[in-house]
């Protein structure tokens, strides 16, 4: 048993998560909104890159600061996005009030020059794993979870992203310990768990993600 993380599979924090969430997904309005969610993932990835390129922006933007906040952002910027250079992006990121405008506009223009291939990327390693840790190697500001919350938001459906609204659900439960940082090798074991939940319930991991979000936070956001 590694020292850092719980896993009581077999004990009553699985088994009461599993029977709460069965609650949840038995609410018609909480259901039908994750419906919606998950369908409007599955449509991205075959709309024109420069729409795949604003849900990974989102996604770089989301990376320790706060999910609606970027939304907003990239909402309010929109076609900006793919033609503001760095330093025109970092004072319009710092104008919207995102906490690290110049980095995060360094990470965008990057991107931005490499979208050709990111898009290729996509729709060429059909593994989403290996997907993952093309994405993880290539796009400046993305670990792991903002790959994997990346390629969620464009249809791929079993990684997780283990955020702190995901993290705060399984330590309520008892199935994870308290830890100072998420490395990677604690990542892909939570990452384990919730796939296990999500068999359980007869759900993909990436709706396990909305309901957990759900359950912590009562929206869903993206």
């Amino acid at each position: 048993m590694n020292s850092h993380i719980l896993f009581l599979v077999k004990g009553l924090g699985v088994e009461k998560l599993v029977e709460d969430l069965r609650k949840v997904m038995a609410d018609p309005d909480v259901k039908s909104i994750v419906g919606s969610r998950m369908r409007s993932f599955e449509g991205l990835r075959s709309r024109a890159s420069e729409e795949i390129f604003k849900e990974l922006v989102f996604c770089i933007l989301a990376a320790n600061f706060s999910a609606s906040r970027s939304l907003m952002i990239v909402e309010e910027l929109g076609d900006k996005l793919l033609r503001l250079g760095v330093s025109d992006l970092a004072e319009e990121l710092r104008r919207l009030g995102h906490r690290y405008p110049e980095v995060r506009a360094r990470y965008i223009v990057e991107a931005r020059e490499k979208l050709r291939e990111i898009v290729d990327a996509v729709h060429r390693i059909e593994d989403e794993f290996r997907l993952r840790e093309w994405l993880v190697e290539n796009v400046k500001g993305f670990g792991l979870k903002e790959a994997s919350h990346f390629l969620r938001n464009i249809g791929f459906k079993n990684l997780a992203i283990i955020d702190l609204h995901i993290l705060r659900v399984l330590r309520r439960y008892g199935l994870i310990e308290e830890f100072r940082s998420l490395t990677r090798r604690r990542y892909l074991e939570v990452e384990k768990l919730l796939r296990g939940v999500a068999e359980r319930l007869g759900i993909s991991v990436a709706e396990l993600d909305l309901y957990l979000w759900y359950m912590d936070s009562g929206r869903i956001l993206k």
